[in-house]
């Protein structure tokens, strides 16, 4: 294999993402705002454009317009470099059947692979919020020889059940995966945490055309059934993601890594944005998330039509927002938003375009897009009225879906 590869990247987008309800609605799992100006799948693309990786498809399945328009209005590489970004909806290659899995999405798609023939094809989800320079893990894939990588990272043991778990031997060998099992193995001498599959996997290409074309067996999904095949043959190795270093990353932010498939989950992420010293930097610009940038006015703070200060502590207000002598603690203010004077918002994540009025409080919520907040409204203080009107999550955090309409 040529010591520089050439390696088609594709990011797996199809999901339905239920437990994001009603964030994901009317829009596709990797398409949801996060931090007020980026979508979830731009952390993915930004680390594969940051290391040069720049042929990339995206497989889209369910509610996939939103993600498809943002990719193609923000994702652009030069051609004449052939390098591209490209969704790439359901074909329906093998008759008129949705993907049955991530496997069987590649399956589906073989033809992308054997257009490209690259050496190395790198299988990452999309919804997923780090920085990983992903040449490292191709490095040490093409060293050890393998069929197959699996990034890999330390979860408590209570949180492993919702991933595959990695069983490897001293030399990262991986012994026994284990899919989402009731009761996962725990680490060697850490009997309070696993070692979990991020669902990031770097495979030889002539590797991932067999395993995931049928013949004996028909494999559908790369967690439940590729993975365990290949490490039954001896084809499997695990990367050790918090050994990934970028340019400008302090220590504390190695190995940062959240998967936000819950709504609480969604929010915690969010939320280690605005602390002073923020465990997960944005501002880091020798490794940049990039996204689309609307032709938006700057955040505008500022007295209310009756001279009300406002105030505002731990939070980020992206472009377009204006506070007019609103009250803003520990926040994330979407572009466009609006928060008028008297109107409290604290531990809360707004979307885009979402304006609250002249006296509303609101707390420990997550307002999608375009929703006004009447006058004097209360959410997220009285958990039985909200269980009555909204969505709540497990931990008590309300949400409100886009387009909101109160009565």
């Amino acid at each position: 294999m040529a010591l520089d590869p050439n390696v088609l990247v594709i990011v797996l987008a199809g999901g339905e993402g239920k437990r994001l309800q009603p964030l994901t609605t009317d829009r596709a799992k990797p398409a949801v705002p996060f931090a007020g100006t980026y979508r979830m799948i731009d952390f993915a693309l930004s680390n594969f454009a940051n290391a040069g990786y720049r042929k990339i498809v995206v497989l889209t399945q369910y509610k996939s317009h939103s993600l498809d328009r943002h990719i193609t209005q923000t994702w652009r590489f030069s051609a004449m470099l052939d390098d591209y970004v490209t969704p790439v909806p359901a074909q329906m290659r093998r008759g008129p059947y949705w993907f049955q899995g991530s496997a069987d999405a590649i399956y589906q798609n073989l033809n992308l692979i054997h257009d490209e023939k690259p050496d190395i094809v790198c299988v990452f989800g999309a919804d997923h919020i780090y920085r990983m320079d992903p040449r490292q893990m191709v490095e040490e894939h093409i060293a050890n020889g393998s069929g197959v990588t699996v990034a890999a990272i330390p979860v408590p043991k209570h949180e492993a059940t919702d991933f595959g778990v990695i069983e490897s031997d001293e030399n990262g060998k991986i012994v026994d995966f284990h899919e989402k099992s009731p009761n996962p193995p725990t680490m060697p001498g850490d009997d309070t945490r696993c070692l979990a599959s991020m669902g990031n996997y770097v495979f030889n290409t002539q590797t991932l055309i067999d395993i995931v074309t049928p013949d004996e067996n028909q494999y559908t999904d790369l967690g439940g059934d590729v993975i365990p095949a290949l490490t039954a043959s001896g084809d499997a190795r695990v990367y050790d993601f918090s050994k990934n270093v970028i340019p400008g990353q302090d220590d504390r932010e190695q190995g940062y890594w959240r998967d936000v498939g819950t709504l609480d989950a969604f929010f915690h992420a969010n939320m280690d944005l605005i602390s002073p010293v923020p465990i997960f930097n944005l501002y880091n610009d020798k490794w940049p998330v990039f996204t689309s940038r609307k032709a938006l006015p700057p955040a505008k703070v500022s007295r209310g039509r009756g001279g009300e200060p406002p105030y505002v502590d731990d939070s980020l207000l992206c472009q377009g927002s204006i506070l007019s002598g609103g009250h803003v603690e520990r926040s994330i203010i979407g572009p466009g938003c609006f928060i008028d004077h008297d109107a409290h918002v604290t531990d809360s994540i707004l979307f885009p375009g979402v304006r609250v009025e002249a006296g509303a409080r609101v707390h420990r919520c997550i307002i999608d897009k375009n929703v006004v907040v009447p006058e004097w409204t209360r959410i997220g203080l009285d958990p039985e009225q909200d269980r009555e009107r909204y969505t709540v999550s497990d931990e008590g955090i309300v949400v409100l879906p886009k387009d909101y309409k109160f009565t």
